[in-house]
């Protein structure tokens, strides 16, 4: 019988060490003084051997199967898991990619964002190290760049390619300079040699009189949690990155309120976004489609991690807006009408979260105006349900006269 979290929680210790298997050699065993460790006992060259692959809670069981599998795959390659990781071991001691990698990260985030740390740390573990890691640094050759590079660009993530080959050449100058390596293969390209030219495409937006149609067309989307994420969008113009990074613990359903912690945030300042009666109800159909556990609001494929930054995109092209509106177009509209209606500047641009790069910024307050904004949002909404319910609320609520 497969383990379980809840069978693992509840193992007690025992007078001695015991073993509760979860399947083709992968185990955990409890020891008496309560530590449960995890094993994977398999036979390499008609030898039994056991690899360590950590010890509960921080190993889960996820981690561990995780674990358990990717040394049965080196096993299935005739290599032995356990000399594996002892080769690695030495190598990351060493001058591994990896290591080097380490080095150059942890001193040059010295003086940076908290987000940005943070995205830089997001490109080295998903694309960079995984590719190059496990490498001496001072082995590595242009080719092996290329193809890391070719294969981000593979994905359709053109700019983050480009990206990667920069970063690799900044890891490559800093092993230079402490003596790691003798040069920089990944000056020996340039982004224009190995990546297909990508047109720039503007933020578009369609215009005011397309809106309607728009709504009702995001409305009837199949997908219906790309459909309620692009409502949710139209509702809080807020940028695409922070609505498909939303976690159910910013946002306070009672208090109808949105808090987007400043790392989240592209000018690092947290933002405080009034929710509508109508991006509540939004968010009360998610929490029942997606179940009470969820860490994220909008999920990605197989309900695994957040949203992929293309979706909305990708949708908008479905329902034949593709060059005619993008997500940050939501963001336009609601700029250009909010003005149109009457509502302050001041309150748009600080519910844009756009706020001055100057002295005044230093007195930067997410709280400032925030019932003033409450009743923005809320008109807002409103203002867009109109457009797919009544002809004449739009034209109703084109003009607002603020005292």
């Amino acid at each position: 019988m497969k383990l379980t979290d809840t069978s693992i929680r509840k193992a007690k210790p025992a007078e001695k060490a015991y073993k509760m298997a979860d399947g083709h050699g992968l185990f955990m065993q409890v020891q008496p003084h309560g530590t449960k460790l995890w094993r994977y006992a398999y036979r390499f060259e008609r030898k039994l051997k056991v690899l360590a692959l950590g010890v509960y809670p921080v190993v889960t069981l996820a981690k561990a199967r995780e674990k358990h599998m990717d040394a049965r795959r080196t096993l299935a390659d005739g290599i032995d898991p356990a000399s594996r990781r002892k080769a690695e071991k030495k190598t990351a001691n060493g001058d591994s990619f990896r290591h080097i990698a380490q080095l150059w990260y942890d001193n040059w985030k010295a003086n940076k964002s908290a987000r940005y740390v943070f995205t830089m740390d997001s490109r080295l573990k998903r694309d960079i190290v995984p590719a190059l890691g496990s490498r001496p640094i001072s082995k590595i050759e242009a080719p092996e760049i290329v193809a890391m590079v070719k294969a981000i660009e593979a994905r359709g993530a053109h700019e983050l390619a480009r990206r990667a080959l920069e970063i690799a050449g900044q890891i490559f100058r800093f092993a230079i300079a402490h003596g790691y390596a003798q040069r920089n293969p990944a000056a020996d390209v340039k982004p224009g040699d190995l990546l297909q030219p990508v047109k720039v495409v503007n933020r578009a937006r369609v215009d005011v009189k397309e809106l309607p149609t728009l709504l009702a067309a995001v409305k009837g989307y199949q997908g219906e949690q790309t459909s309620l994420a692009m409502r949710f969008l139209a509702y809080t113009f807020v940028r695409t990155g922070e609505l498909i990074g939303a976690r159910w613990d910013e946002i306070d359903l009672d208090r109808a309120r949105w808090d987007i912690p400043a790392e989240r945030m592209k000018m690092d300042r947290p933002l405080i976004v009034p929710l509508a009666r109508q991006a509540v109800d939004v968010l009360k159909v998610l929490r029942q489609l997606n179940g009470p556990h969820c860490e994220h609001v909008f999920l990605g494929i197989q309900k695994k991690g957040h949203m992929s930054s293309g979706t909305i995109l990708l949708a908008l092209e479905r329902l034949g807006y593709g060059g005619k509106m993008t997500g940050h177009g939501f963001r336009g509209l609601a700029s250009t009408l909010l003005h149109e209606q009457g509502w302050p500047h001041d309150h748009i641009e600080l519910q844009l979260a756009h706020v001055p790069q100057n002295s005044v910024s230093a007195a930067y307050n997410h709280a400032l105006y925030l019932p003033q904004r409450r009743e923005m949002m809320q008109s807002w909404a409103d203002y867009l349900d109109g457009l797919t319910q009544e002809p004449n609320v739009a034209e109703r609520k084109q003009t607002r006269n603020v005292t």
